[in-house]
């Protein structure tokens, strides 16, 4: 079933592999003209060619996410060449995983940098040209470790976290130009082979099994949707119920 998409510029922001990959498919399969960026050359190539032979409207920016101008320079582009800029997921990102006592202040950060402060400015660039066209739908990719942790994932989670804080402010001031902001908290998502997962790895799970990329991309097909404009500043988790339980040894 189509959802309202046919016509609409979708722009997916860490495009080149794993849940980037799946958002592609899924909004190049419900008729959209779908940009996909990312720093990764090669796997951006990759993707961009499968959804073209597949009959898809599809384009491609290799851009660094860390860095403003370039940010700032591909937006641009994008809206020239399109003349219209409709949804925007805000999926690339990345994460240091060590000790606090041994993370470096360039690496922490590198981290928020492109995490958080990438989100911000791809969202801005993005709603400038969002609201010459009466408006638009942007979702940020978080992380369920915005709101829970595993030891040396600081830098991650400050960068998860303040998306969080990120989005419902960005809600707020983007409300009047017709732009709705949501979020989405990612559990444990499978983008390797799924059949290698052991029967405890989803017994562990409320919902008996682990995610899958494809549960994210429904989820922001449901956010991006024209019709569901009345949700905006909130987070999704979507993690088959993991954040919910309370876990004891036995």
């Amino acid at each position: 079933m189509m959802l309202g998409y046919e016509g609409k510029v979708v722009i997916i922001t860490g495009a080149g592999g794993g849940i980037g990959r799946t958002l592609a498919m899924a909004y190049a399969e419900q008729g959209a003209t779908v940009v996909l960026m990312d720093k990764d050359a090669d796997a951006l190539q990759t993707i961009r060619e499968r959804l073209q032979a597949a009959g898809h409207d599809v384009y491609a920016y290799v851009f660094d996410l860390s860095n403003p101008t370039e940010i700032a320079n591909v937006m641009k582009e994008i809206g020239k060449t399109f003349g219209r800029i409709d949804v925007l997921i805000n999926n690339a990102g990345l994460g240091v995983f060590k000790s606090p006592y041994d993370l470096t202040v360039e690496e922490w950060d590198y981290v928020i940098n492109t995490n958080l402060r990438g989100t911000f400015l791809c969202s801005r660039e993005a709603a400038k040209i969002m609201r010459t066209n009466g408006g638009g739908a942007i979702v940020n990719i978080s992380s369920t470790r915005a709101l829970m942790s595993e030891p040396n994932s600081e830098a991650y989670a400050a960068s998860k976290g303040g998306i969080l804080s990120l989005t419902h402010a960005l809600a707020v001031s983007l409300g009047p130009d017709g732009i709705t902001v949501n979020a989405i908290c990612p559990g444990w998502i499978e983008t390797g082979d799924y059949a290698q997962l052991r029967p405890e790895d989803h017994a562990q799970h409320p919902s008996g099994r682990v995610g899958k990329p494809e549960d994210i991309a429904r989820a922001c097909l449901y956010l991006t949707d024209p019709n569901n404009n009345f949700v905006t500043g909130i987070h999704l988790v979507v993690d088959g119920g993991m954040t919910k339980k309370m876990i004891y040894v036995e």
